[in-house]
């Protein structure tokens, strides 16, 4: 039972209350000890009991920072297969196919379209033929999700925590 209380994640908010990340209950120990975080109470959570030779630790699920931490600088990474593959899921953008994909221009590059976050998608060969050099109007298709860039972590990871817990 020890080593499944220890397998636990805790949830890490800032000093202004944003979720940061989770992570696990030997690190939130270690920050709750030297003083860089304290539990956050809610009514509706619980925590864990984490016993050593000389003393019984209670780690609540959420812990807040006390300290400032100065945010990481974050890029919006550069467009490429990987990252588009990331975003769309591995999964073709128009059909749901993840089988032979592609990376297909919207907007057509011959008809002025960018290498941009806003302009690319993974579509499986059978889509991209069927498209051609036209745009989805054009070829009668339509998109699963509207392109966009990633977005920083951080924002991803609170998006997550709070769609999960106002449910």
């Amino acid at each position: 039972m020890t080593t499944s209380v220890l397998d636990q994640s805790v949830v890490v908010f800032s000093k202004n209350y944003l979720p940061l990340s989770r992570i696990n209950i030997k690190r939130a120990i270690s920050l709750l000890v030297i003083g860089k975080a304290e539990p956050m109470l809610l009514e509706d959570t619980a925590g864990w009991q984490v016993r050593s030779p000389n003393a019984i630790f209670y780690v609540p699920n959420h812990i807040r920072l006390t300290v400032a931490s100065t945010e990481r600088l974050w890029k919006i990474p550069a467009v490429s297969r990987r990252e588009i593959l990331r975003r769309d899921h591995h999964t073709c953008q128009y059909c749901g196919s993840t089988k032979h994909l592609t990376i297909d221009h919207i907007l057509p590059r011959s008809k002025g379209g960018k290498h941009t976050w806003d302009n690319v998608v993974i579509a499986c060969e059978r889509c991209n033929q069927h498209k051609g050099d036209r745009t989805p109007h054009e070829a009668g298709m339509t998109l699963r999700t509207k392109p966009k860039a990633p977005i920083h972590p951080t924002v991803a990871f609170a998006e997550q925590f709070w769609q999960a817990h106002t449910d």
